[in-house]
Parts: C-alpha cells; structure tokens; sequence
C-alpha cells in the first residue's frame, strides 16, 4: 500500500507546506497522520497493525510507477492488486471526508480495501 502526501518531503517542501496552509490549502492525508509537530502515535498503531507493508510517501520520493499513477490525484492512498495492478482505495475527497480522524480513516480504508479486494 502507498499513501502519498499532496506535499513535497524536504526542507524547502515543508516550507511549501506551511506557507500553503497558511494559505488555506491543506492536505486530507496529513491531516490524518500528523499532529501539529509529528505523527499521530495512533496513525503509527494503525500502519503497524495492517499486516502489509505501507509506504507513506511525500510527492517527491515516489518510485517513478507510483508518481506515474498518482500523478495529479494527491493526496491518495493506493492499493497493489494480486495481479500487480495499481488501484486508489481512498482519493483527496474519502481523506477530506475523515476530518483527520485515524478511527475513520481506518474504517474507511477497511471499507475500501474490502471493496477492491485487498484485504491483506
């Protein structure tokens, strides 16, 4: 599974960031996994508990297939089919739609995979 921040990684991604929230702008997938300083213990609960691996990803550190399929649609989490496939099992609007809340995010993303056929 990939979940790709709609932010660039770095020092000069992160100031992006901020001056873009400051801005209005902001990501649904940050809003879930961080707190104001650093990552929600319980986000970090989750993604150890889904029995799969997870990269979390800023735009910019992408493997080139997954920049090549997200490409535009970030924030979103992604799921790899059996058959490789790539597929979005939450786009901007499911993340938006948990109101940064990790239970609903992990609810949705139950919902999700199960829908796609990924449950793990």
């Amino acid at each position: 599974m990939y979940m790709v921040y709609d932010a660039d990684g770095g020092l000069l991604g992160e100031l992006a960031y901020v001056l873009g929230t400051l801005r209005g702008r902001h990501c649904g997938l940050c809003d879930i996994t961080h707190g104001r300083l650093r990552e929600k213990p319980e986000f970090d609960t989750l993604r150890c508990s889904l029995g799969m691996p997870v990269d979390v990803w800023h735009r910019n550190e992408q493997t080139p297939e997954v920049a090549a399929f997200t490409a535009g649609i970030e924030p979103v989490v992604v799921g790899r089919l059996d058959d490789g496939a790539l597929t979005v099992l939450l786009d901007a609007a499911a993340l938006d739609a948990c109101g940064g809340s990790v239970d609903a995010f992990a609810t949705a993303l139950d919902d999700a995979m199960t829908g796609a056929g990924a449950t793990p």
